[in-house]
C-alpha cells in the first residue's frame, strides 16, 4: 500500500465512525413536547420559533413551551379568553408543568389557581408568586387570562 491509499482509506474509515457512531437525535425540547403531546388528550405540536414550540389544546387560547437555552429556563405558557377560566385550562396548565418540571400534578393546579385568585384591585392584575420551587406569573385583564410557569435559573 502506497501512503497516499492509506491516507484515503484511513480519511473513510474516520468519516465512517463519526457518520454511525453518534445516532441523530432529536432536541430534547422536542422531545419534551412529544411526552406532553402523549400525555396530555387533546394536544397539537405546531411550530417551533426562536426556541419556542406553541402548542394548540382546545382548552386554550394559546399555548407555548418555551425551551431551555443557555440564559432561560423551560417554561410553560397558557392563555384563555375567559376571565374566570374553566377548570379544563387549570387541568391543562397544571398537567403540562407538572410534566416540564417533574413535580406533582396537584401543586401546579394549586399553585396556579392561587396566582390566578390572589390579583384584585389592591394587589393589582398582574402578579408574581413563587411555589414550591416554581415561579409563576400570572396576569388577569378584560381580555383573558394569562399564566407562565418556569422554575428559576439554577434549582
Amino acid at each position: 500500500m502506497t501512503a497516499r491509499s492509506c491516507m484515503k482509506l484511513s480519511s473513510i474509515l474516520v468519516f465512517a465512525i463519526v457518520a454511525f457512531a453518534a445516532p441523530a437525535r432529536a432536541d430534547r425540547c422536542d422531545d419534551l413536547a412529544k411526552d406532553l403531546a402523549a400525555q396530555i388528550p387533546g394536544l397539537k405540536i405546531g411550530k417551533t420559533v426562536a426556541g419556542v414550540i406553541y402548542l394548540e389544546h382546545p382548552a386554550v387560547t394559546q399555548a407555548s413551551l418555551g425551551c431551555q437555552s443557555r440564559n432561560r429556563t423551560n417554561d410553560v405558557f397558557a392563555s384563555t379568553d375567559k376571565k374566570k377560566p374553566a377548570p379544563e385550562f387549570y387541568d391543562f396548565i397544571a398537567t403540562a408543568a407538572a410534566l416540564v418540571f417533574t413535580i406533582p400534578k396537584a401543586d401546579t393546579l394549586k399553585g396556579t389557581q392561587r396566582c390566578v385568585s390572589r390579583t384584585n384591585i389592591i394587589r393589582g392584575y398582574n402578579l408574581d408568586s413563587r411555589y414550591r420551587r416554581l415561579d409563576i406569573h400570572c396576569t388577569v385583564a378584560k381580555t383573558g387570562v394569562r399564566i407562565t410557569v418556569s422554575r428559576e435559573k439554577g434549582v
